[in-house]
C-alpha cells in the first residue's frame, strides 16, 4: 500500500483502475476537469459522499445530487487508501488523487 502523502502530491500513483474510473467520470460530466471530494456535504449534519466538479478554467460545473454523490462514491470507493476525512481533488487527465487545498471564509482582516 502506498504511503500517505500531505501537500499537493498525488495520495496514491494512478493505475488501471483510477484511468478508467477518469474516463467514466469524463464520460458522465463532458467538459469536467477535476472533481473535489469529500465526505462532508455542507447541506447534510452527518458525513455523506459529495463531489463538486470544476472546467479546466476552475469554474464549477453544476452537478445534480445524483450525480455529485455518485461520483463521489466512484472515487472514494477507487482510493479506500485515502483518509477521507480531508478534502481531495481527482484530476481527469492525470488520474490522480491529492489532497485538497481549502480556504477557510471569513477570516480575513
Amino acid at each position: 500500500m502506498p504511503e500517505h502523502r500531505s501537500g499537493s502530491r498525488s495520495v496514491t500513483e494512478p493505475d488501471d483502475r483510477h484511468r478508467r474510473l477518469a474516463d467514466l467520470l469524463t464520460d458522465m460530466i463532458p467538459g469536467a476537469a477535476t472533481f473535489r471530494v469529500t465526505l462532508h456535504d455542507p447541506t447534510q449534519v452527518w458525513p455523506h459522499p459529495h463531489a463538486r466538479a470544476y472546467d479546466t478554467a476552475g469554474e464549477p460545473i453544476a452537478l445534480n445530487r445524483i450525480q455529485a454523490v455518485t461520483a463521489a462514491r466512484w472515487i472514494i470507493r477507487t482510493h479506500p487508501e485515502a483518509p477521507w476525512g480531508d478534502v481531495y481533488v481527482f484530476d481527469l487527465a492525470t488520474a490522480r488523487l491529492r489532497r485538497a487545498v481549502v480556504v477557510a471564509a471569513g477570516r480575513g482582516r
